[in-house]
């Protein structure tokens, strides 16, 4: 994995939420709360916004886990160019293998949804929100530096299938919540963060015990059953019942927390 890390290829960003930014920006006195919106629809961009923000120099390394946080931190000058040198991905061959519009699209109800859950078992909501934005950038590093194995992968499940975790353990020795965690590191962000990333597909197993990355286990399942286009039953049987149970959540309580119109445009929030 740390040939992979050494990569460091420069993740693709939502070309939408880029124009929208550097009009917004552009402005004399940019609107704080629409910057913030757009920052939180796009994983790459809050990646870099947060490495920016727990960089040594600031003083603040590894406690800003938050957007706002973050942006009360930079000025516009900064954030225009962290915008402007955003690479888009404007293809489908901007990460082999990898839908993007679905991957932001589940990205960011992965956020939402970790969010409303962190609140009813009492996490940081800020924490969670972030956690469950960059949770799954590992897997678009996974599909850069393994371009070789990606398709037989691929083949036997999608990116975003619930099982997903387990077949790059089985393939390919770790999966992508390791490499997002790892990744987080290496931008510096605070440590409960990494471990809601690191621990997330099992986050009660052993001597660990991790509740913000159960919240991104739970949150995750939902999102990516969306994708699937579950059925009642189908997310009855799929449900992670043992996450739950240390949570004190089970599936009606996980489903009645969910934040989302699942009917609504990418950008009607």
């Amino acid at each position: 994995m740390e040939s992979l890390l050494d990569m460091s290829p420069a993740l693709p960003s939502l070309p939408r939420a880029v124009a929208l930014l550097m009009t917004e920006l552009a402005h004399d006195e940019p609107n704080l709360r629409r910057i913030n919106q757009l920052f939180g629809t796009d994983p790459a961009l809050a990646a870099r916004l947060l490495e920016q923000a727990n960089r040594a120099d600031f003083g603040l390394s590894g406690q800003l886990a938050g957007i706002p946080e973050a942006l009360a931190l930079l000025d516009v000058p900064h954030l225009r160019a962290l915008v402007q040198t955003a690479p888009l991905g404007t293809t489908s061959r901007s990460v082999p293998g990898m839908n993007l519009q679905h991957f932001w699209r589940y990205s960011r109800n992965t956020a939402k949804l970790a969010r409303s859950l962190a609140g009813t078992v009492r996490q940081n909501p800020v924490a969670a929100y972030t956690a469950g934005l960059l949770h799954g950038l590992g897997e678009l590093l996974i599909h850069w530096g393994h371009p070789d194995k990606m398709p037989s992968i691929n083949a036997l499940l999608p990116p975003l299938d619930i099982r997903r975790s387990k077949l790059e353990l089985r393939m390919l020795g770790y999966c992508y919540g390791e490499v997002s965690a790892a990744l987080a590191r290496r931008w510096q962000l605070p440590q409960e963060v990494i471990d809601a990333l690191n621990y997330q597909d099992a986050p009660f197993i052993n001597q660990v015990y991790e509740p913000l990355a159960g919240v991104i286990h739970l949150a995750a399942w939902r999102a990516r059953a969306r994708e699937a286009d579950m059925n009642d039953k189908e997310l009855a049987v799929t449900f992670p019942a043992e996450v739950g149970l240390v949570l004190e959540l089970d599936i009606d309580m996980v489903l009645q927390q969910d934040p989302i119109d699942w009917h609504a445009r990418p950008y009607d929030d």
